[in-house]
Protein backbone atom coordinates (compact mmCIF):
# COMPACT_ATOMS: atom_id res chain seq x y z
CA UNK A 1 0.00 0.00 0.00
CA UNK A 2 1.26 3.30 -0.58
CA UNK A 3 1.88 6.03 2.12
CA UNK A 4 2.09 8.66 0.56
CA UNK A 5 0.56 10.23 -2.47
CA UNK A 6 0.66 14.05 -1.87
CA UNK A 7 4.27 14.58 -1.92
CA UNK A 8 7.42 13.82 -4.37
CA UNK A 9 10.44 13.05 -2.92
CA UNK A 10 14.31 12.27 -3.45
CA UNK A 11 15.79 10.71 -1.13
CA UNK A 12 20.06 11.64 -1.25
CA UNK A 13 20.82 9.00 1.44
CA UNK A 14 20.86 5.36 0.99
CA UNK A 15 23.55 2.33 1.33
CA UNK A 16 23.19 -0.01 -1.06
CA UNK A 17 25.57 -3.31 -1.76
CA UNK A 18 25.67 -6.25 -3.98
CA UNK A 19 23.54 -9.23 -3.33
CA UNK A 20 26.97 -11.39 -2.80
CA UNK A 21 27.57 -9.30 0.26
CA UNK A 22 24.57 -7.04 1.50
CA UNK A 23 23.56 -9.33 3.92
CA UNK A 24 27.53 -9.17 5.81
CA UNK A 25 27.57 -5.90 5.43
CA UNK A 26 24.78 -4.31 6.71
CA UNK A 27 25.38 -6.73 9.62
CA UNK A 28 28.65 -4.87 9.93
CA UNK A 29 26.77 -1.69 9.74
CA UNK A 30 24.35 -2.69 12.54
CA UNK A 31 27.11 -4.38 14.69
CA UNK A 32 28.71 -0.94 14.83
CA UNK A 33 25.87 0.55 16.13
CA UNK A 34 24.69 -1.90 18.06
CA UNK A 35 21.27 -1.83 16.45
CA UNK A 36 18.88 -4.35 14.48
CA UNK A 37 19.10 -3.30 10.67
CA UNK A 38 15.69 -2.76 9.05
CA UNK A 39 16.39 -3.93 5.03
CA UNK A 40 19.09 -6.01 3.37
CA UNK A 41 20.98 -3.25 1.69
CA UNK A 42 19.54 -4.80 -1.77
CA UNK A 43 18.81 -2.63 -4.78
CA UNK A 44 15.46 -4.78 -5.06
CA UNK A 45 14.85 -4.35 -1.18
CA UNK A 46 15.92 -0.02 -1.47
CA UNK A 47 13.20 -0.08 -4.28
CA UNK A 48 10.39 -1.75 -2.11
CA UNK A 49 11.18 0.05 0.55
CA UNK A 50 10.65 3.41 -1.25
CA UNK A 51 7.45 1.77 -2.83
CA UNK A 52 5.90 2.42 0.06
CA UNK A 53 6.26 6.24 0.55
CA UNK A 54 6.44 6.78 -3.15
CA UNK A 55 10.49 7.97 -3.18
CA UNK A 56 10.72 9.43 -6.61
CA UNK A 57 14.55 9.81 -7.03
CA UNK A 58 17.24 8.25 -4.87
CA UNK A 59 20.86 9.07 -4.15
CA UNK A 60 22.83 5.69 -3.92
CA UNK A 61 26.24 5.51 -2.52
CA UNK A 62 28.61 3.19 -0.72
CA UNK A 63 32.37 3.11 0.76
CA UNK A 64 35.43 1.88 0.26
CA UNK A 65 37.27 0.62 3.24
CA UNK A 66 40.54 -0.32 1.61
CA UNK A 67 42.18 1.80 -1.29
CA UNK A 68 41.50 -1.59 -3.64
CA UNK A 69 38.14 -1.40 -3.18
CA UNK A 70 37.34 2.13 -4.27
CA UNK A 71 37.51 1.37 -8.48
CA UNK A 72 34.91 -1.37 -7.93
CA UNK A 73 32.67 0.25 -5.54
CA UNK A 74 32.39 2.71 -8.33
CA UNK A 75 32.03 0.61 -10.94
CA UNK A 76 28.84 -1.08 -9.50
CA UNK A 77 27.46 2.27 -8.29
CA UNK A 78 27.60 3.08 -12.10
CA UNK A 79 26.20 -0.13 -13.34
CA UNK A 80 23.29 0.12 -10.83
CA UNK A 81 22.18 3.99 -11.88
CA UNK A 82 22.66 2.64 -15.84
CA UNK A 83 19.78 0.45 -15.22
CA UNK A 84 17.93 2.75 -13.13
CA UNK A 85 16.53 5.74 -14.41
CA UNK A 86 15.10 6.94 -11.11
CA UNK A 87 18.61 6.55 -9.32
CA UNK A 88 21.91 9.08 -9.04
CA UNK A 89 25.14 7.61 -7.87
CA UNK A 90 27.73 8.79 -5.77
CA UNK A 91 31.22 7.31 -6.08
CA UNK A 92 33.59 6.91 -3.37
CA UNK A 93 37.59 7.37 -2.43
CA UNK A 94 39.98 6.65 0.15
CA UNK A 95 42.66 8.62 1.39
CA UNK A 96 45.19 6.20 0.63
CA UNK A 97 44.00 5.65 -3.24
CA UNK A 98 47.03 6.26 -5.23
CA UNK A 99 45.88 8.53 -8.10
CA UNK A 100 43.09 10.59 -6.19
CA UNK A 101 42.61 12.86 -9.63
CA UNK A 102 42.89 10.20 -12.08
CA UNK A 103 39.31 8.66 -10.03
CA UNK A 104 38.26 11.76 -9.92
CA UNK A 105 38.21 11.87 -14.01
CA UNK A 106 36.93 8.66 -13.95
CA UNK A 107 34.32 8.94 -11.38
CA UNK A 108 33.06 11.73 -13.62
CA UNK A 109 33.10 9.71 -16.90
CA UNK A 110 31.58 7.06 -15.14
CA UNK A 111 28.17 9.57 -14.56
CA UNK A 112 28.44 9.17 -11.15
CA UNK A 113 27.57 12.82 -9.61
CA UNK A 114 29.15 13.18 -6.18
CA UNK A 115 31.19 11.44 -3.95
CA UNK A 116 30.48 9.25 -0.53
CA UNK A 117 33.22 9.26 2.70
CA UNK A 118 32.04 7.38 5.70
CA UNK A 119 35.00 8.56 8.49
CA UNK A 120 34.48 5.94 10.94
CA UNK A 121 33.95 2.92 8.19
CA UNK A 122 37.05 4.29 6.38
CA UNK A 123 39.21 5.20 9.22
CA UNK A 124 40.25 8.86 8.62
CA UNK A 125 39.71 11.82 10.82
CA UNK A 126 38.09 14.13 8.65
CA UNK A 127 40.38 16.83 9.27
CA UNK A 128 43.71 15.04 9.12
CA UNK A 129 46.40 16.42 5.97
CA UNK A 130 45.95 13.00 4.25
CA UNK A 131 42.56 14.12 3.39
CA UNK A 132 43.42 17.49 1.89
CA UNK A 133 44.04 15.89 -1.09
CA UNK A 134 40.89 14.05 -1.74
CA UNK A 135 38.57 17.71 -0.62
CA UNK A 136 41.40 19.54 -3.12
CA UNK A 137 40.38 17.11 -5.63
CA UNK A 138 36.38 17.22 -5.61
CA UNK A 139 36.54 20.51 -4.37
CA UNK A 140 34.15 23.08 -7.42
CA UNK A 141 33.68 19.50 -8.96
CA UNK A 142 31.76 17.15 -7.25
CA UNK A 143 29.51 17.42 -4.01
CA UNK A 144 30.62 15.65 -1.28
CA UNK A 145 27.99 13.45 1.25
CA UNK A 146 30.38 13.11 3.85
CA UNK A 147 28.42 10.96 7.63
CA UNK A 148 29.32 13.31 10.34
CA UNK A 149 29.03 12.71 13.99
CA UNK A 150 29.60 9.52 16.04
CA UNK A 151 29.02 8.44 19.86
CA UNK A 152 32.64 6.89 20.54
CA UNK A 153 34.39 9.16 18.73
CA UNK A 154 35.48 12.62 17.40
CA UNK A 155 36.93 11.89 13.71
CA UNK A 156 33.80 13.42 12.30
CA UNK A 157 33.08 16.16 14.18
CA UNK A 158 31.40 18.99 13.41
CA UNK A 159 34.37 21.36 14.90
CA UNK A 160 36.28 19.27 11.99
CA UNK A 161 34.21 20.09 9.20
CA UNK A 162 34.05 23.59 9.83
CA UNK A 163 37.66 23.66 9.68
CA UNK A 164 37.79 21.92 6.16
CA UNK A 165 34.74 24.20 5.07
CA UNK A 166 37.44 27.19 5.96
CA UNK A 167 39.97 25.54 4.02
CA UNK A 168 37.96 24.73 0.88
CA UNK A 169 35.04 27.31 0.27
CA UNK A 170 34.03 25.53 -3.28
CA UNK A 171 33.66 22.38 -2.00
CA UNK A 172 30.04 21.76 -1.97
CA UNK A 173 29.72 19.49 1.26
CA UNK A 174 26.28 17.58 2.16
CA UNK A 175 26.75 16.69 6.09
CA UNK A 176 24.46 13.84 6.90
CA UNK A 177 22.54 13.23 10.12
CA UNK A 178 21.85 16.84 10.76
CA UNK A 179 25.32 17.87 10.55
CA UNK A 180 26.46 15.24 13.33
CA UNK A 181 24.77 11.61 14.31
CA UNK A 182 24.64 12.02 18.73
CA UNK A 183 26.61 15.35 18.19
CA UNK A 184 23.80 17.88 17.64
CA UNK A 185 24.36 20.97 19.94
CA UNK A 186 27.93 20.92 18.54
CA UNK A 187 26.21 20.83 15.25
CA UNK A 188 24.21 23.90 16.23
CA UNK A 189 27.48 25.53 17.32
CA UNK A 190 29.78 24.36 14.42
CA UNK A 191 27.90 24.35 11.12
CA UNK A 192 24.62 26.00 11.85
CA UNK A 193 24.31 29.01 9.10
CA UNK A 194 27.49 28.09 7.20
CA UNK A 195 27.30 27.38 4.00
CA UNK A 196 26.79 23.32 3.72
CA UNK A 197 23.60 21.05 3.35
CA UNK A 198 22.26 18.53 5.40
CA UNK A 199 20.62 15.66 5.19
CA UNK A 200 17.26 14.60 7.56
CA UNK A 201 18.86 10.96 7.71
CA UNK A 202 19.16 8.72 11.29
CA UNK A 203 18.47 11.86 13.71
CA UNK A 204 14.47 11.92 13.73
CA UNK A 205 13.84 9.10 15.54
CA UNK A 206 16.33 10.76 18.30
CA UNK A 207 15.52 14.38 18.23
CA UNK A 208 12.35 16.59 19.57
CA UNK A 209 10.19 17.66 16.74
CA UNK A 210 10.81 21.08 17.99
CA UNK A 211 14.34 21.09 18.02
CA UNK A 212 14.19 19.72 14.67
CA UNK A 213 12.22 22.48 13.02
CA UNK A 214 14.12 24.94 15.19
CA UNK A 215 17.57 23.62 13.46
CA UNK A 216 15.85 23.56 9.86
CA UNK A 217 15.07 27.03 10.27
CA UNK A 218 17.94 28.54 12.17
CA UNK A 219 20.27 26.59 9.01
CA UNK A 220 17.77 27.41 6.54
CA UNK A 221 15.24 25.04 4.65
CA UNK A 222 16.88 25.54 1.32
CA UNK A 223 19.47 23.56 2.82
CA UNK A 224 17.94 21.19 4.08
CA UNK A 225 17.26 17.41 2.01
CA UNK A 226 15.18 14.74 2.99
CA UNK A 227 17.49 11.11 3.62
CA UNK A 228 16.08 8.05 5.11
CA UNK A 229 19.61 6.37 5.60
CA UNK A 230 18.61 2.84 3.82
CA UNK A 231 19.02 -0.17 5.02
CA UNK A 232 19.18 1.15 8.78
CA UNK A 233 15.52 2.57 8.97
CA UNK A 234 12.35 2.00 6.66
CA UNK A 235 11.45 4.82 4.59
CA UNK A 236 7.86 4.41 6.28
CA UNK A 237 9.29 5.43 9.27
CA UNK A 238 11.35 7.97 8.35
CA UNK A 239 8.25 9.80 6.24
CA UNK A 240 6.24 10.00 9.24
CA UNK A 241 8.70 11.23 11.01
CA UNK A 242 9.23 13.94 9.29
CA UNK A 243 5.80 14.84 8.28
CA UNK A 244 5.25 14.94 12.47
CA UNK A 245 7.41 17.94 12.27
CA UNK A 246 5.61 21.20 12.45
CA UNK A 247 6.66 22.71 8.76
CA UNK A 248 4.69 24.55 6.49
CA UNK A 249 3.62 22.86 3.06
CA UNK A 250 6.50 24.81 1.04
CA UNK A 251 8.83 23.98 3.62
CA UNK A 252 8.15 20.00 3.82
CA UNK A 253 8.08 20.24 -0.55
CA UNK A 254 11.93 21.90 -0.24
CA UNK A 255 13.03 19.27 1.88
CA UNK A 256 11.76 16.27 0.61
CA UNK A 257 12.04 16.68 -2.96
CA UNK A 258 12.93 20.34 -4.25
CA UNK A 259 16.13 21.42 -2.88
CA UNK A 260 17.85 18.03 -4.07
CA UNK A 261 16.36 18.39 -7.12
CA UNK A 262 17.96 22.01 -7.88
CA UNK A 263 21.35 20.53 -6.50
CA UNK A 264 21.64 18.07 -8.96
CA UNK A 265 19.44 19.72 -12.12
CA UNK A 266 16.44 16.97 -12.09
CA UNK A 267 13.08 17.46 -12.48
Amino acid sequence: MLLNKKYKIFDVHNHIFPDNIAEKAVENIGRYYNRNMYESGTVDALLKSGRQIGVDRYLVHSSATHSDQVKAINNYIADVVKSHSNMIGFGTLHFSFEDIDAEVERIVSLGLRGIKLHPEFQHFVIDEPSMMAVYKAIAGELPLLIHMGDQNQDSSSPIRLARILDKFPDLIVIAAHFGGYRMWEDSRKYLIGRNVFMDTSSSLAFLEPAEAVDMIRSHGVDKFMFGSDYPMWRHSDELDRFLRLELSEDEREAILYNNAAKLFGEA
